[in-house]
This record gives structure tokens, sequence and C-alpha cells, in this order.
């Protein structure tokens, strides 16, 4: 039984690669934990936030009403808004043809 010498460098090269730098095992050790890093990192609140908008203006005596009027049970009702249109839209019937 003669081994092929294309077979051994074949082998030889496939054994090799699996030590080569920059190959794709390295690049996962590279990153390893990035995820829970960015994670992290997302769930940082800012000290010293910077907003485009003033704030609103706000008022202690209307707070206070508010307040009051919960404790009654005479909360103001709010104005109806919809989201959303439904509309009534007419179908079209088909034609028959005829000979």
């Amino acid at each position: 039984m003669r081994i092929k010498p294309g077979l051994f460098l074949i082998a030889g090269a496939l054994a090799l690669a699996g030590c080569a730098e920059g190959s794709l095992n390295s690049a996962r050790v590279d990153n390893w934990g990035e995820a829970n890093r960015q994670t992290m990192a997302a769930q940082i609140i800012d000290p010293a936030p910077q907003y485009d908008t003033a704030n609103p203006i706000t008022s202690g005596d209307h707070a206070a009403d508010a307040i009051e009027r919960y404790n009654k049970d005479q909360v103001k009702k709010p104005d109806k808004v919809r989201t959303t249109t439904v509309g009534n839209g007419g179908g079209g019937g088909s034609g028959g043809g005829g000979n």
C-alpha cells in the first residue's frame, strides 16, 4: 500500500490551517462577551441629558386640583379621539360574458 504525496500535503495543510493567525477561532475570542457589554452599556442612563426642547410648563395648582377631583371621583372625562378611520368602500361586481 502506497500513500500518495498529494494526500499527505492536503492533510498537512488542513492541520496547519487550524493554527493560523487570524483564523475564525481567534476572531471569536477577540469578541467574546461583546454582546453582553453592549447590552450593559445600553442600560446606563446619562446623568446630565441635553434636550432639544425646553421642559413643559407645569403648575402645582393644576396638579393639586386633579388629585382633588380624583379623590372625589369627579375626574374630567377626556375628549374622544379616534386614532383610526374606518371607510366603507363599495365593491364592484363582475360582469358575465355571453356568446
